[in-house]
């Protein structure tokens, strides 16, 4: 992406954009947007392009939305190319830290072995899935059955090998597990009015099994006898002139045939199942389901297998009898996942081994974070071999410290003790984890990166500068800044080294919105001092008085400090002073500007404010040139001062004031006028909107440039209608 052409209108509140960015020669431009301009609006937009949805307008919706944005050779931007840094999001986890692998032929080892165990599995799965009627969650079902929790499927299979190879007929093999252990089901049976008739009906079996023929109760039950009748016959068995001697208290029973057995058999299950003592146990079963109309097709079940009935008394039992009679059934699939996975084993224990001793790049990722942020706390990764194999998300541990005390604590512990500025630190690390991911994969990426300096304190506002540098000087990383905050707007520019082309500022018009270059080259005062002699440049001369008179303070130019104090405040001398007395203050303060010559020199330097001041209120366009808010600034401090001076009539109390001089006036005006509610108020503005800081040095500028200039034309013109 050598270029970005953005072409909106109706986005999130931007009226209209046309603007292009090129990034031949620079990766990276900076946006000052003061509060209300775009900033927001522009980074939505583009989080709607990395999301893939469509962009609207959230106040007028009825307004037709345009979303144009191509790179130099008109493609449209796609999601995958763009990501957006919001100031702050605490559920935001990057999606792509797994991806983060140094080893990748150690991870596609381990994939192999898993794959060919999984095939194996998936064999055996779809036989289990025929039996049991399980359809979803097989695995999760099979191993809590045996282990209690939901991800040990194969420690659950390897616990019943003695069982499935032990060569006794599978016993319930024809038992639908899900017929039964469905939630309704199951819920029913663990009522207690259906456990006492449960054992009602269990201890009447027994006694019959006890009196029984050829049964025997725990060795050899009609379930057995069926299983191995069936198993006879399809083996030939009495076709091979076998024969079977059934052992009875009083005579034995030779059976030549199959049907003989199979009649034996029945006949002794009928004398049991059909006894009328156990009937009637049954039917009073039969009550307690029918009363469930839910149950119904649990009850038809439970009707055609009475059978089954005497092993509902241990539920846990019988779910793992009936998994064993599956796999019994299955048991060469069975055998072959064994067997892939014992093999698997040894392999991968190796590999594992080895992940623990791997250095990916999200271990540097944490040790950045730790090196780089400054915040009471320590990270480190515990589940590194499984990030690297599984592909699975690190569990990242906390230690806190304080004054050499450390203790592990727990992320929403942690979230409730941190300030903003360090639970945004936290934030970046997943920021940071995103941008690593991008650069491994070598994803050209658009970073919008929207205030994410906010709230921090100023070791770590650095450090995040420092990493955006980082970003810059990757080929295929991409950068546009967006700030409200002039500070960071001007050190971000300077640590990345922007050249005037990629410094930009909002100007807000009726039309839209517009970027423009930023005016100044270093610093405003440097622009400042190479201009205000020009006639038309009155804005920066007046301007450069509050920094001249710093110079002058921090010098030992006591009196000129005082004579530039009067242009600042309204004093006994203040209306006597010109453009020459101003010009002879700055060539001896400003040694460079020795040779200086001013326009207008028997001019009064404060009308001259005015009269900039009023020219500025007749310009249309939302500029926001330092300069001329710190000229409206100062005409409205000096006229508000001008009327309470008037009002108060008090030459003695105006004159004794050494300090705060705007305040206490105002003060005093309270004092005297309380009822003039209106007046006060719009007087309480011009305190909260000309602050101290144009008293300062460029530095402390940002309260100034952030306030509308709309805002500031609107006091100026309600101040000058007090006159």
């Amino acid at each position: 992406m050598k270029k970005l052409n953005i072409e909106l209108e109706n986005c999130y509140g931007i009226k209209k954009l046309k603007c292009s960015f090129d990034f031949t020669e620079k990766s990276t431009y900076a946006i000052y947007a003061p509060n209300g301009a775009m900033k927001t609006s522009f980074a939505k937009t583009f989080l709607d392009i990395s999301n893939g949805e469509e962009s609207h307008d959230s106040i007028f919706k009825d307004r037709k939305t345009k979303r144009n944005i191509t790179d130099e050779s008109a493609t449209e931007l796609i999601s995958n190319k763009v990501f957006v840094v919001s100031p702050y999001s605490r559920d935001f986890k990057s999606k792509k830290i797994s991806t983060l692998l140094v080893n990748k032929k150690l991870k596609e080892k381990y994939e192999k072995i898993h794959a060919d165990i999984d095939d194996k599995k998936e064999i055996l799965l779809v036989e289990l899935k025929n039996l049991s009627g399980v359809k979803k969650g097989i695995e999760e079902t099979f191993s809590n059955d045996f282990t209690h929790t939901p991800k040990e499927f194969f420690k659950s299979m390897l616990r019943v090998k003695t069982e499935v190879f032990d060569k006794a007929e599978p016993e319930f093999e024809n038992i639908i597990y899900q017929k039964i252990f469905n939630d309704r089901a199951v819920a029913f049976l663990e009522t207690k009015d259906f456990k006492t008739k449960l054992t009602e009906y269990i201890d009447k079996y027994n006694e019959l099994i006890d009196s029984s023929t050829y049964f025997k109760k725990g060795v050899f039950n009609h379930n057995n006898a069926s299983v191995i009748a069936k198993n006879l016959k399809d083996n030939g068995f009495f076709k091979a002139n076998h024969t079977v001697s059934l052992h009875a208290k009083e005579n034995d029973r030779v059976i030549t045939t199959e049907a003989e057995l199979e009649e034996v058999i029945q006949q002794e299950k009928d004398s049991i199942l059909k006894n009328p003592d156990l009937v009637k146990a049954f039917e009073e079963i039969d009550k307690k389901i029918t009363a469930h109309a839910d149950l119904r097709a649990f009850r038809d079940y439970v009707e055609t297998n009475p059978s089954i009935l005497p092993e509902l008394a241990n539920l846990n039992s019988f779910k793992q009898n009936l998994w064993i009679s599956y796999l019994k059934r299955n048991v060469e699939a069975y055998k072959t996942l064994e067997s892939e996975y014992g093999k698997g084993q040894s392999e991968i224990e190796k590999i594992v081994a080895q992940a623990k001793k791997e250095k990916t790049q999200w271990i540097k990722v944490i040790d950045e974070f730790n090196n780089r942020f400054f915040v009471p706390f320590k990270l480190s990764v515990e589940n590194q071999e499984d990030v690297i194999l599984k592909s699975e998300l690190p569990i990242i541990k906390f230690v806190f410290h304080d004054f050499g005390d450390n203790t592990p604590i727990e992320e929403k512990e942690l979230f409730q003790v941190l300030s903003s500025g360090e639970l945004r630190a936290l934030y970046i690390l997943n920021i940071i984890f995103e941008v690593e991911a991008r650069l491994q994969s070598k994803q050209e990426t658009l970073f919008v990166v929207d205030d994410i300096a906010d709230s921090f304190d100023y070791k770590n506002k650095y450090s995040i500068i420092a990493y955006l540098n980082d970003i810059s000087n990757e080929s295929i990383f991409k950068q546009i800044i967006l700030t409200h905050n002039f500070d960071f707007y001007r050190t971000v520019s300077s640590r990345l080294y922007m050249d005037r082309e990629n410094k930009l500022q909002t100007i807000k018009t009726k039309k839209g919105i517009e970027l423009v270059e930023e005016t100044y080259q270093k610093n405003p005062f440097l622009t400042w001092r190479n201009n205000f002699h020009k006639a038309d440049k009155e804005a920066m001369l007046i301007s450069s008085i509050p920094f001249v008179r710093n110079i002058a303070e921090y010098s030992g130019f006591a009196a000129h400090f005082l004579k530039l104090t009067s242009l600042l405040h309204i004093k006994e001398d203040s209306q006597t002073i010109t453009i020459s007395n101003l010009e002879t203050i700055f060539k001896e303060i400003l040694i460079d500007k020795s040779t200086l010559t001013l326009s207008n020199p028997e001019k009064i330097v404060i009308d001259l404010i005015f009269e900039t001041a009023d020219n500025i209120l007749q310009e249309t366009t939302e500029v926001i040139e330092l300069e001329n808010k710190i000229v409206l600034a100062i005409a409205i401090r000096l006229k508000a001062e001008k009327y309470m001076i008037s009002k108060i009539d008090d030459d003695y109390y105006w004159k004794a004031i050494t300090k705060n001089q705007t305040l206490t006036l105002f003060k005093k005006f309270v004092e005297i006028f309380s009822g003039e509610i209106e007046v006060m108020k719009l007087l309480e503005d011009v305190n909260l909107m000309t602050p101290e800081n144009i008293h300062l040095n460029s530095f402390m500028y940002e309260p100034i440039l952030d306030m509308s200039n709309e805002h500031l034309k609107q006091l100026y013109s309600d101040i000058s209608k007090l006159e």
